[in-house]
């Protein structure tokens, strides 16, 4: 019986105790506290949904409120979504912040720009987060940027419902996609493209030619495991022109990732390629700016006919996960061409081919993990599974260039002796500093080979203005100021900047100027 009364009195005190007025709550006073008085939730396109931002909502007091009502503005109609410390919804009613603690606030939205009438091209989509009501009442505003835009999606089956696949020159692959039809072979410069997929350029029975024509100031976004195909008879014809505005880029075309927001700006990595294959002719690319994708331009045109397959000036490339310009057994001309920050090489060049590059920067800054592989590698073989494939690299020329970067040796080759690596440079700064030796007897890097290497500079200072933020242009201190053969200068009479070179060029894609303090 003792044993009973025992458990009988210890039941009462646990009752009692659960009953402390500790766990009383007092009604809010509208003397909350926010992490922010806004959130700016960036810039979306219609119909897509950001990401995920957050509030935090302070109790600053000694005791544990009841906060109401937490709602949004617009209600149940509202374009935002909310999650109240792990509940989701628009509206709440009675939620409770213990004494001097808080609770997150999670917020995303959805927005349709049909709902704001047809013909609106951006608009701002704007809701509160209200605490409670009346006097008492506190706001959080929330703000976003909607965009409307082309969206290019791949293809269903009508059976299945399965995403297709492209068949590119006459060859299945598992590329989700579809090709583009002649009415959607010009991109503009009035909405901006956001690509699903791979959208393909050209015909699918290889009959007809195809271009796909990119106007001054496009603005393409891809979404992940998404890109441009350029297949057989097809030509990729990209025609941006001189900006002056060199924050905007407001003539520029420029292609990189569908998530808008600040923190993917600079993200590499987002999205797939723009691939010439072996079946693309006449590519031209002319002020483009390519960034965050795994690699920027997957070149393999290869006409073979001895014309150039692609020409590409006025152009950079940023933040490939893996390399910003890979080609294979191409004829290229590139000049004011930018390449930086890429997760192995800033351009590769592998099967060998014919290469001209005047008045380029291969810059190769990347510091997101460990690199050991140089800004530039010229290789005339290509292995695929377990196939060696080797082909002449008839020449790579390199006039009026830099190749730099944050390791020791920024230049590096292989050659199969079953075939030719020819290649000259010439009024180069090249970074290939071989601390330790360990190439003095190597034949590919005799600096004093003049057929080989022609007035080189080795090491020294560029003086970017900012490389890690990929900032490439050169100030007054560069050690290739006025270092440029003036005939290669000759050919290609301004920078990228549109700045003459015509006297004492410099070195790199830019000229030099006097750089801004800090």
């Amino acid at each position: 019986m003792r044993s009973i009364y025992t458990l009988l009195i210890l039941g009462c005190i646990i009752l009692a105790s659960s009953c402390r007025n500790d766990f009383d709550t007092t009604p809010s006073t509208g003397n909350l506290r926010f992490s922010k008085d806004t959130i700016f939730l960036d810039t979306v396109f219609t119909n897509i949904g950001s990401s995920t931002f957050n509030l935090k909502v302070y109790n600053d007091s000694d005791e544990t409120i009841n906060i109401p009502t937490v709602r949004l503005g617009d209600g149940e109609d509202s374009d935002y979504r909310l999650n109240v410390d792990g509940i989701p919804g628009r509206t709440f009613e009675n939620v409770e912040i213990l004494a001097n603690d808080s609770i997150f606030v999670f917020v995303e939205t959805t927005t349709d720009i049909n709902d704001v009438g047809a013909g609106s091209l951006e608009f701002l989509s704007t809701d509160a987060i209200e605490f409670d009501s009346g006097a008492i009442q506190q706001n959080v505003e929330l703000v976003t940027l909607v965009k409307d835009a082309v969206f290019l999606f791949a293809d269903r089956d009508e059976n299945t419902g399965m995403v297709e696949t492209l068949t590119i020159n006459g060859v299945e692959t598992t590329l989700e996609g579809r090709y583009l039809t002649d009415e959607e072979l010009t991109f503009t410069n009035e909405k901006p493209y956001v690509i699903y997929g791979y959208v393909a350029v050209g015909d699918p029975n290889g009959n007809t030619p195809k271009t796909l024509t990119i106007d001054a100031g496009a603005r393409v976004h891809f979404h992940a495991d998404s890109g441009i195909v350029v297949a057989d008879e097809g030509t990729l014809d990209i025609n941006g022109t001189l900006s002056t505005d060199p924050e905007a880029l407001e003539n520029e075309v420029i292609f990189e990732g569908d998530r808008l927001e600040t923190s993917f700006s600079e993200t590499p990595g987002q999205w797939g390629t723009i691939l010439l294959t072996d079946g693309s002719v006449n590519n031209e690319i002319n002020y483009a700016t390519i960034k965050n994708a795994t690699v920027g331009i997957l070149n393999e045109s290869s006409s073979q006919t001895g014309n150039t397959d692609l020409t590409i000036s006025n152009t950079q490339i940023y933040n490939a996960s893996a390399v910003g310009l890979l080609n294979r057994l191409s004829n290229v001309e590139g000049s004011n061409m930018v390449i930086n920050n890429c997760g192995q090489f800033s351009m590769l060049v592998q099967l060998g081919g014919s290469y001209n590059f005047t008045h380029c920067t291969f810059a190769n800054y990347w510091s997101q993990s460990f690199r050991n592989t140089p800004s530039v590698f010229l290789d005339n073989t290509l292995l695929a599974g377990d196939t060696l494939f080797v082909a002449d690299l008839q020449n790579a020329n390199f006039t009026n260039c830099i190749i730099f970067g944050n390791q020791g040796e920024e230049l590096g080759f292989n050659q199969d002796e079953d075939a030719t690596l020819n290649y000259n440079f010439r009024n180069t700064l090249i970074r290939f500093d071989d601390t330790f030796g360990n190439f003095d007897e190597d034949p590919f890097f005799d600096f004093t080979n003049t057929t080989l290497y022609t007035d080189i500079i080795r090491g020294g200072d560029p003086d970017f203005q900012d490389e890690f933020n990929n900032i490439l242009q050169v100030g007054e201190g560069t050690v290739g100021n006025g270092q440029g053969l003036q005939s290669a200068a000759s050919l290609f009479p301004v920078d990228i900047n549109g700045t003459n070179r015509t006297t004492s060029p410099d070195l790199g894609a830019y000229e030099s100027i006097e750089l801004p303090e800090g």
